[in-house]
C-alpha cells in the first residue's frame, strides 16, 4: 500500500500523547478527524494499532512495531519537502524553559559556531512536549531545555539527549518579602513561603521537585503572561518566592524585586540538548563540540555533590555526561 503522510502523521501524534483530543488539538484538527485518519490507516494496514478503552489508548503490539518506522518514514518526508525548499539548510534549535532565559546560554554558543560551523536558527517552542513534537515532524532538528521523562518510553527511545550545562538557581522574592534582606539564603528557609509557579505545579519538572525536597508549598497564577508578568506577582505578595537563574539581570525591577543566591545546597538547573536518535542534522555534532568548548573554559558541567543539589534524574544524567574541563565527578 501507499502510505498517507497525514494518516502517518496523525498515528505518531496519538502514539506520542497516547490521548486523542491532546493529538487532535497539536494537529489542529477535530477529534473526529483525526479518528478517520487513523481508521483509514488500520484499514490499509490490516491491523490494530491502538487499544481504546474509555479515556485510556495503548498501543498495540502491531502499533509498537510501526512506530519508529513510521518516524523515520515521516522525519525523511519532510526533510524531503526542507531539501527541495533550501540549499545547506540551517541547523533549527528550538529551546523552552523561557523563565531560565535560555538563550543566555545559546547566544555564546551560537556566537562560538558563526564562521566555522553550520548557520543555526533558533525559536522558541511552548514546552519539551511540544519541542518533542516539532522533532518527530522535523520542523526542527535539536531541542535545547530540561529534559525530563515524560512516561512514554516510546517516545523517550527515539530521541538522544546530552546535558550541556547546570547552572545555579537563586531565589527572588519581593522587597517586602521577610527574607528581602538576606545576603544569602537555603532552600529550607522558604519553608514558610509560597513557590509562585509560572504554570500548573505538575507541568514544571524542576520546580515540583525542588517543592518536593525542601518541603516547600507551592502555587500558581490563572495565566503564564510572559517573565514580567510572573515577576510582578512574586513582587505583589510578600510571602511569595520564585526561582530564577542566578545573576539573571532585573535593574527595571530593582526597587521591587530581590535575587538572593541559594545555599547550603544551591539548585542546579540542568540544560540537555536533544535530537532525534536517527536522521540526524549533520551539524548536531558541531553543534555539541561547540557546547563543550565554550562551557569547558565556563565550567558549565561543575557540580559539587553536597553542596549542589540536582533532582535524582538530573544527577544521573550528570554522571553518563561527556567529562569536560573544569566538571567533577560525584
Amino acid at each position: 500500500m501507499d502510505l498517507d503522510l497525514a494518516q502517518v502523521r496523525a498515528f505518531l501524534a496519538t502514539a506520542d500523547r497516547l490521548h486523542f483530543g491532546q493529538a487532535a488539538e497539536q494537529l489542529a484538527v477535530s477529534q473526529q478527524a483525526l479518528s478517520k485518519r487513523i481508521a483509514r490507516l488500520e484499514s490499509g494496514l490490516g491491523v490494530q494499532l491502538f487499544l481504546r478503552g474509555g479515556h485510556a489508548v495503548e498501543l498495540t503490539e502491531a502499533g509498537r512495531r510501526f512506530l519508529e518506522p513510521a518516524r523515520r518514514t515521516l522525519a525523511q518526508a519532510d526533510r524531503a519537502v526542507a531539501a527541495a525548499r533550501h540549499v545547506d539548510r540551517p541547523l533549527r534549535i528550538d529551546f523552552w524553559g523561557h523563565l531560565f532565559a535560555p538563550m543566555r546560554t545559546l547566544r555564546p554558543v551560537v556566537d562560538h559556531l558563526t564562521g566555522t560551523g553550520p548557520a543555526v536558527e533558533t525559536g522558541p517552542g511552548r514546552d519539551l512536549p511540544g519541542v518533542l513534537d516539532a522533532l518527530g515532524r522535523a520542523a526542527t532538528d535539536v531541542g535545547f531545555g530540561r529534559v525530563h521523562r515524560l512516561g512514554n518510553t516510546a517516545q523517550d527511545s527515539a530521541y538522544t539527549h546530552r546535558l550541556v550545562r547546570l547552572e545555579p538557581v537563586d531565589v527572588v522574592v519581593g522587597a517586602g518579602h521577610r527574607l528581602a534582606g538576606r545576603s544569602e539564603v537555603r532552600p529550607e528557609d522558604l519553608r514558610s513561603s509560597v513557590l509562585w509557579c509560572p504554570a500548573a505545579l505538575e507541568r514544571l519538572d524542576f520546580y515540583r521537585h525542588f517543592a518536593e525536597h525542601f518541603g516547600i508549598p507551592a502555587a500558581s497564577g490563572p495565566a503564564n503572561l510572559g517573565v514580567d508578568h510572573f515577576l510582578e506577582q512574586v513582587a505583589a505578595d510578600p510571602a511569595r518566592c520564585a526561582l530564577v537563574p542566578a545573576g539573571m539581570d532585573l535593574p527595571d525591577r530593582a526597587a521591587r524585586i530581590r535575587c538572593i543566591p541559594l545555599v547550603d545546597p544551591t539548585p542546579l538547573y540542568a540544560w540537555s540538548l536533544m535530537w532525534r536518535a536517527s536522521d540526524t542534522h549533520p551539524g548536531v555534532e558541531q553543534l555539541l563540540r561547540a557546547f563543550a568548548d565554550v562551557g569547558g573554559r565556563s565550567r558549565w558541567l561543575e557540580y559539587r555533590p553536597g553542596r549542589d543539589w540536582l533532582p535524582e534524574a538530573d544527577v544521573q544524567d550528570y554522571c553518563s555526561a561527556p567529562a569536560a574541563p573544569g566538571g567533577t565527578r560525584p
